[in-house]
């Protein structure tokens, strides 16, 4: 691989383990900066002295790659919100109501109940501190949307990140914290005070961005189809129905919805082409350079500056000086060089699915796509246009597979049949759409615009709802460990060296490293043949309890959540973790035997008998029963009560067992049991 010859790519990929050990274990700071100080030390005595050998240029690039691992650990502590004196985390010694005063920077999803925001608090209790978190303003007709900007002052809680409640399940709390928030307030209009709207950066983009999606609905578009146009010009997907949302997953297409590489290669190219015009003059080239600066970034803040979009914009904003100095840029050199860049600007952007995802891709079309291009050259101009759609579709699909199905847990397999279908068109609607925006910039876009461009959008959704409804095609949980993800990356990255030079130490090098993911897969599912678990989860309407042994699982629940069990995420997220099949679903029963232990299940009936002597004892469905009584009935070595229980119901428990010295385990505060 050319790449690792550049010391640049080196450099990189030492500050980014840097960046991960810190995620891992958070090392002490002053060994961090120490270690720092004593290598540019001996660095520049290296560089100064008469050191010529070879061994001490062996130790100056040792020195080099050991610094730039500890600069990226420097990086972690510098951008970590959470160690500063007057962040709320060190202000809070619990989780208690006070006066807390916020400004709105940023709009989320609304859920089914609520108005959700990202907030940077301001002052607590009267006292300056300052932090992200999201805010949560139950909805009603009082309060509507609030602008980005708007200063908020309420009386609530700000309750801390919590750890995933149920096996396998995705660690909200630790995505929000690679966003630096490290909280969410829940509040409502009676105890929210709305102020005047501060005029920011973030706020006047926001405006400028509603000024235009406004110009555009006046302009008779369709919802929906606005809404599509929105995520693929705006970056802002939060108004995407969840059905046509689905599609676009199924259909391997959900990437388009993102700005990327492709929308801002067009405004590049669309900038350029509006300043072709302008004499090339030295002080003319300048201002063009500036202008399209300008305007890349611009953009990206306009779209939200998204991960894939500052990767984007900044690669871009290297492909526009480069040409401004007319030197031929080295494309590896500018991706290393904008991930260098964004990494050190933000350290957490390396945790983020998207970011990973956008560098993968890239790396992967500039590396693969110009050998696959060589295997066949089409005669005419369509069938090259489309062994190239297809060539670059390949590359990125490999190169983002393992990433992909380790994350998402399925396949879309007509992803081929999606790209050659909806990139051109996709081409068409950012060109209209772009012209769509500018004039939506100033005022109402005229019917000769958005009438074509909607009926664009709209054959694009129903090519993609056509694609999707072959569901055959998607392949769906797909189980996937870490240790398979690196593996998988290792045969593909052995397989592309050997097909770029075929013999036979290659060869032999991808038959061993396809050796190595089987037998990773193989110890991975003997495991599971050795293993036997029963697990009580932590869900809320209705109670579940599996029994595993080997990799065939039993689901105990009531008829609604068995009938459904497909859709449920809870239980799908646990089987496809750990291998297993849903082999036998039952209705919950009362009694059951796990091992060498007797465990009885009360429910909403309180009905049970004296004569069982449980080791463990299960309530569910806020059975009304005395809870002294019934420890000095059974005398039980364990009690559980899942989610399905009243709050006030569990206390009383709770204080009743801490007094009979009895292990309590509420799975809302304390996640699923496990035996």
């Amino acid at each position: 691989m050319k790449i690792l010859q550049f010391p640049l790519a080196r450099i990189t990929f030492a500050f980014i383990l840097g960046i991960i050990l810190y995620q891992k274990a958070q090392p002490d700071l002053n060994f961090v900066f120490g270690s720092i100080i004593v290598g540019l030390v001996l660095m520049t005595v290296l560089h100064f002295g008469s050191y010529r050998k070879p061994i001490y240029k062996l130790i100056f690039g040792a020195l080099t790659l050991g610094i730039s691992f500890f600069f990226g650990l420097a990086t972690s502590v510098f951008h970590n919100e959470s160690l500063r004196q007057n962040h709320y985390l060190n202000q809070l010694a619990e989780e208690s109501s006070h006066q807390i005063s916020l400004q709105v920077h940023e709009k989320l999803k609304n859920s089914a109940k609520n108005f959700r925001y990202v907030a940077n608090i301001q002052y607590i209790d009267h006292h300056k501190s300052f932090g992200k978190v999201i805010l949560n303003i139950r909805q009603s007709n009082k309060i509507q949307d609030l602008p980005i900007g708007s200063q908020v002052t309420l009386f609530g809680t700000i309750y801390k990140n919590k750890n995933p409640f149920n096996p396998n399940q995705f660690d909200y709390g630790k995505y929000l914290e690679n966003q630096q928030i490290y909280g969410q307030i829940y509040t409502d209009e009676k105890q929210i005070v709305i102020g005047k709207t501060e005029a920011t950066l973030w706020s006047r983009f926001s405006n400028f961005r509603t000024e235009i999606i406004q110009n555009l609905s006046l302009s008779q578009f369709k919802k929906e189809e606005l809404n599509i146009m929105i995520a693929l010009l705006l970056g802002q997907q939060q108004d995407i129905s969840p059905e046509t949302l689905k599609d676009y997953q199924l259909a391997g297409a959900v990437h388009i919805l993102s700005v990327s590489g492709l929308h801002v290669g067009f405004i590049l190219l669309f900038v350029t082409f509006l300043l072709k015009p302008m004499p090339n003059t030295k002080r003319n080239a300048a201002i063009k350079l500036l202008i399209i600066l300008l305007s890349l970034w611009s953009y990206g803040i306009l779209a939200g500056l998204a991960p894939s979009v500052v990767r984007s914009v900044t690669m871009f904003s290297f492909v526009a000086v480069g040409n401004h100095l007319r030197r031929t840029v080295n494309v590896f050199h500018t991706l290393l060089v904008s991930m260098l860049l964004i990494l050190l600007w933000k350290p957490s952007f390396l945790f983020d699915v998207g970011f990973q995802l956008s560098y993968l891709a890239l790396f992967f079309i500039l590396w693969l796509q110009p050998l696959l291009a060589e295997i066949w050259h089409p005669k005419y101009k369509v069938t090259q246009y489309i062994w190239d759609i297809l060539t670059v579709s390949f590359a990125a699909q490999i190169g983002t597979l393992p990433l992909s199905i380790y994350y998402f847990h399925q396949f879309p397999g007509l992803f081929f049949v999606t790209n050659v279908i909806v990139l051109p068109l996709l081409g068409i609607i950012m060109i209209v759409g772009v012209i769509a925006i500018v004039v939506a910039c100033f005022g109402k876009v005229p019917l000769v615009v958005t009438k074509p461009l909607e009926f664009l959008i709209e054959l694009q959704n129903n090519m993609i709802a056509w694609i999707a409804s072959y569901e055959d095609f998607v392949f769906k949980n797909i189980s996937f460990t870490s240790v398979m993800l690196w593996a998988s990356y290792l045969v593909i990255i052995m397989i592309i060296i050997w097909f770029q030079k075929p013999n036979f130490k290659r060869f032999t090098i991808a038959l061993l490293s396809i050796i190595t993911l089987q037998s990773l897969y193989i110890s991975t599912k003997l495991e599971t043949y050795n293993t036997e678990e029963f697990i009580i989860f932590n869900a809320r309407k209705s109670s579940i309890i599996t029994q595993r042994k080997n990799e065939s699982v039993t689901v105990y629940s009531n008829d609604s959540i068995l009938n459904s069990l497909e859709n449920n995420t809870t239980i799908q997220a646990y089987l496809v973790g750990n291998f297993c099949q849903a082999q036998e679903k039952k209705n919950l029963q009362n009694l059951f035997y796990f091992k060498d232990k007797k465990i009885l299940l009360i429910d909403s009936l309180a009905i049970y008998s004296t004569k069982i002597k449980p080791d463990i004892l299960i309530i569910t469905n806020s059975p009304k029963l005395n809870m002294e009584r019934l420890l000095k009935v059974y005398k039980p070595q364990q009690i559980v009560v899942d989610a399905s229980n009243y709050k006030s119901y569990v206390k009383l428990w709770e204080s009743t067992c801490d007094k009979a010295k009895i292990p309590f385990h509420y799975t809302s505060e304390k996640g699923f049991y496990k035996i």
